[in-house]
């Protein structure tokens, strides 16, 4: 059954894991796929939207390591969506393991502005303990069993007590923007012997001037028409069915029952948590289950930020805002409802001015980033006006307008990327790959295959792991079906 190109074949999401694996599959002359989207747009979670007549990224940001080992930065390029300076070779070979070069500027809760010099001891000496994070993976060794453990470390005896305070302040800071990147509430939830399993790609990271929506619209147009069909969210997947001569059947919302051979299931790691129970018939196998318990998925949301004029210098790339009141060194604060804004690290600078005008991307994670999604516009704006004015010691300074996201209420994403939760291994992204029904069963093989950025081995929570995940799935397939051996793991 299904050892030809006849096979049936269903994905279940249609955001670049899955129109991936489609386009894929389709090429290898596959013609019974079809992608089954819950909500009415292609995508996922890269999502670009406009504030005012300026575009900006909702979801996914930044091509992360735009290099010919990065399959999103040659689509880009194929389809002419980049700018010309992310295409020259020097920005492809220049190597920041995942650190970009921004100028950045500090500015502390007293109102004053912070020189660099005094926050540089602070940021090297992060950097050194985040690499010695990333170490243990490679040394299979795990001495503590999460990356916030590293702050004792932090000792700094030699300089005098104000010093040593803001420094401390700082690193608080540092786990904060930690934090964002990991898509994590606190560092403290972080793997340390599972952290350096991470990899970067070579290349100054980049973005679509004209959004990253036109990567998922330039692909969708290559499938035939009529693959994806929208609005029709997924209720159960029956799986190692023997009623019919196709082994699963798929039960969705307005009451359809569908009928497969294969199923490529690309939904976020968020929702397989919220969701699994029901999602799966029979239920998930238990080894699979812990995994997907295990393995972390949290939230990272952007509020944009539109001033008349900057109050920023103009090569200013990044702020920081420092607490003077966290030399304890925390990444979370004591009371979310109080004090959520004290969890955005600071704004990242939307450049060319030409394009963006005067624009800021703020960036908070965790649960304070959950509690601000429940929040009117005009609190997020107000509370956003008092910070800016804290920090800056101007007390006029006025947002024109804000545009936030809200990944963790949207009901088919729960939550923004994955993470490798405390406890985890690499096993783990192993089990969540896995096809079903696992190796060593009877019955018919690869019945449901899982892709999406979750389940890459040292791409997780990126576009590109995404994309070579549902190439993965459909290479595991035509494999299976017109060759017989399996693909390599990636």
């Amino acid at each position: 059954m299904g050892g030809h190109r006849d096979a049936k074949v269903v994905i279940i999401g249609c955001g670049i894991a899955g129109i991936a694996a489609a386009q894929k599959l389709v090429k290898a002359g596959f013609h019974q796929v079809r992608i089954l989207e819950a909500t009415g747009r292609s995508g996922g979670r890269i999502k670009t939207g406009r504030i005012g007549d300026k575009i900006v990224e909702i979801g996914a940001n930044w091509i992360h390591g735009p290099c010919e080992e990065n399959p999103v930065f040659c689509l880009a390029r194929q389809y002419g969506l980049l700018d010309p300076e992310a295409l020259k070779p020097e920005n492809q070979a220049l190597d920041v393991g995942g650190h970009l070069p921004w100028v950045p500027r500090f500015f502390s809760s007293s109102g004053r502005e912070l020189n660099a010099e005094d926050i540089l001891p602070a940021q090297k000496l992060f950097l050194e303990l985040i690499n010695e994070s990333s170490d243990f993976q490679s040394q299979r060794g795990e001495p503590w069993p999460s990356v916030n453990h590293l702050s004792p470390l932090v000792k700094w005896k030699d300089v005098d007590e104000a010093t040593r305070s803001l420094r401390l302040c700082v690193i608080s800071n540092m786990l904060k923007v930690e934090c964002c990147v990991n898509g994590t509430h606190s560092m403290d939830e972080v793997s340390m012997g599972a952290f350096g399993l991470y990899k970067t790609l070579p290349g100054l990271d980049c973005t679509f001037p004209g959004g990253y929506e036109g990567l998922t619209q330039n692909l969708i147009a290559e499938l035939p028409a009529g693959l994806v069909t929208y609005n029709k969210p997924v209720r159960c997947v029956n799986w190692n069915s023997a009623k019919s001569a196709e082994p699963v059947m798929i039960e969705c919302d307005d009451g359809q029952k569908l009928v497969a051979d294969h199923v490529i299931v690309t939904v976020p790691l968020g929702y397989l948590k919220k969701h699994h129970s029901t999602l799966f018939h029979p239920p998930l196998p238990l080894h699979k289950l812990l995994s997907v318990q295990r393995l972390g998925f949290g939230t990272n949301n952007k509020i944009f930020v539109e001033f008349d004029s900057p109050w920023w210098d103009a090569d200013c790339e990044v702020i920081f805002f420092v607490w003077n009141d966290e030399d304890a060194v925390v990444d979370q604060v004591p009371d979310v409802q109080t004090s959520w804004i004290k969890k955005l690290f600071g704004f990242t600078v939307l450049k060319p001015t030409e394009r963006y005008g005067h624009l800021l991307c703020g960036w908070i994670s965790g649960h304070e980033s959950e509690y601000m999604e429940t929040l009117s516009e005009q609190q997020v704006t107000d509370t956003i006006t008092q910070l800016i004015r804290r920090f800056t010691g101007n007390p006029i300074v006025t947002p024109r307008r804000i545009l936030r996201s809200q990944w963790f209420h949207d009901p088919w994403t729960c939550g923004s990327y994955s993470n490798l939760g405390k406890g985890c291994s690499e096993q783990d992204l192993d089990n969540l790959m896995e096809p079903l029904p696992p190796k060593g069963l009877k019955s018919q093989p690869l019945q449901v295959l899982f892709a999406g950025e979750a389940t890459h081995h040292c791409y997780f929570s990126t576009v590109h792991g995404a994309v070579l995940t549902g190439w993965r799935e459909a290479d595991r397939l035509i494999s299976q079906i017109l060759r017989g051996p399996s693909p390599q793991k990636c």
